[in-house]
């Protein structure tokens, strides 16, 4: 008894509606769009023996990264489970990766599924858990290197390759590979134009290259193929948001923070994530952000004693600091404190980044420019294994620049914003750090120089808006 998917995949079932319901909830996370556990929970409520239909729903609650969906994760194992004597070898293999998951053994769980891809590289849900895990886990090389491992037993005429090279171009550009990364991408949406994957990856190409103007009019000029009931919406924005930013257009900023990024309230980790990450940067800038902090600090707060995922957790601080919620990041220094010493993956993750950076980001709001340094030298070359893009994370070598540059450390200042202006020389934001360096260590000349970039990128991008 079995039947295949259009990759040729075998499944322990022989119904072929639902086959065909699976084959379209693995289509909608893949680009996000519509409610892939609506229809996977319709299969079930029909082949309830369904149990890749199981598994779906476990692997869609893992990487929602929330302490919230463990009940839902742990029923789904325990039914998936329940049914392991009915499944193929396969089948059984992403039940134990679920298992992994569950029982906190997030690296366990990644590689599980990356071992199901040796033997049967068209299985499209195990290659898409298995990518959303690397980048939780901050394994670059994997995020490139995995999809190279299947890529050759695809072809274009396979359902569903272009989700791969989506993929695989932001595997590319988180290990530096820019001009691969963007040319792959782009093939993805020649493919497949409603793959907000592969814009995302292009977007991070632009990122951090400093092509600012690019990033501009590559997410808003095809924004109707990604924007429309799409989970993963608001992350482009978010990055939509970061090219205005470097810019120095904060009105443009908030707008989009208030009617993209964060349109209304919502408690879902991953949005308060890029929510928190773009008010802390204004913040460290020095922009007023008005009521905009109480609104999240309020939503982070009912995750103070979850400690599911330390990226979380950091983000949660910066809106309590943020907000001067004192007694908030206490407790959450308390939570997280008690959970270095354990042996799943977020223990590791707490401990080696999580707190140190929730440390740094408390005595940044209190005004220890110096113990930030402090707290965050060691960590920086470090941030990655507690996940996120090369992006995101730099969040955190923003704030050392800052707190630096604030702090008692003018030298310090100067190579930091030296190492930025190399990395992106198109950055505004960059060249203006450098000159607040170069005034701390008296370098007239050196200001000017610095300055005189902010004028002729400035210009350059006038000039390119006037064109248009």
């Amino acid at each position: 008894m079995g039947s295949m998917d259009s990759r040729g995949v075998v499944y322990s079932t022989d119904s072929w509606r639902t086959m065909e319901r699976f084959e379209s909830a693995v289509e909608l996370l893949n680009g996000y769009f519509g409610d892939p556990l609506a229809v996977i929970d319709a299969a079930l409520a029909e082949k309830p023996d369904f149990v890749m239909g199981h598994c779906f729903r476990a692997g869609l609650m893992a990487v929602s990264t929330e302490k919230t969906a463990e009940p839902e994760l742990r029923r789904s194992v325990e039914s998936a489970e329940a049914l392991a004597g009915r499944a193929n070898d396969r089948e059984r293999l992403h039940i134990a990766a679920a298992r992994f998951w569950l029982d906190g053994n997030f690296e366990r769980a990644v590689r599980q599924y990356g071992e199901i891809l040796i033997e049967h590289p068209h299985d499209l849900l195990a290659i898409q858990l298995a990518h959303l895990g690397d980048f939780y886990l901050g394994q670059s090389s994997m995020l490139r290197d995995r999809l190279a491992q299947v890529l050759p037993y695809w072809h274009a005429g396979l359902a569903g390759y272009g989700f791969l090279l989506g993929m695989h171009a932001f595997g590319l550009e988180e290990n530096g590979d820019y001009c691969h990364a963007e040319v792959t991408g782009r093939r993805a949406l020649e493919l497949n134009r409603r793959d907000p994957w592969a814009v995302h990856a292009v977007a991070h190409v632009y990122e951090m290259q400093g092509r600012v103007d690019d990033g501009i009019e590559w997410l808003t000029s095809q924004s109707e193929n990604w924007a429309p009931d799409n989970a993963f919406a608001y992350h482009n924005w978010w990055h939509l948001a970061l090219y205005y930013l470097d810019r120095g257009d904060t009105d443009r900023v908030f707008e989009l923070y208030d009617t993209a990024i964060r349109p209304d309230r919502s408690d879902v980790a991953l949005e308060m994530v890029d929510a928190s990450a773009l008010l802390w940067r204004l913040h460290i800038a020095g922009v007023d952000v008005g009521a905009r902090w109480s609104e999240l600090a309020d939503s982070w707060s009912s995750t103070l004693d979850g400690g599911y995922y330390a990226f979380n957790d950091v983000h949660a601080m910066m809106a309590f600091v943020g907000d001067g919620r004192t007694e908030m990041a206490k407790r959450l220094l308390t939570a997280m404190r008690s959970r270095v010493d354990g042996t799943g993956t977020n223990a590791m993750m707490t401990r080696e980044v999580g707190l140190p950076v929730c440390l740094a980001l408390r005595a940044f709001g209190n005004g220890d420019f110096d113990m930030t340094v402090d707290t965050l030298l060691p960590v920086r070359t470090t941030a990655h294994r507690f996940g996120g893009s090369h992006a995101q994370r730099d969040v955190v070598g923003l704030t050392l620049c800052e707190a630096a540059l604030r702090g008692s450390r003018p030298r310090l200042a100067r190579a930091l914003t030296a190492e930025r202006t190399s990395l992106k020389p198109g950055s505004v934001n960059n060249w203006k750090l450098a000159a607040r360096s170069l005034v701390g260590i008296g370098d007239s000349d050196g200001v000017r120089s610095a300055l005189a970039n902010v004028t002729r990128i400035s210009d350059r991008r006038s000039y390119r808006v006037a064109a248009a």
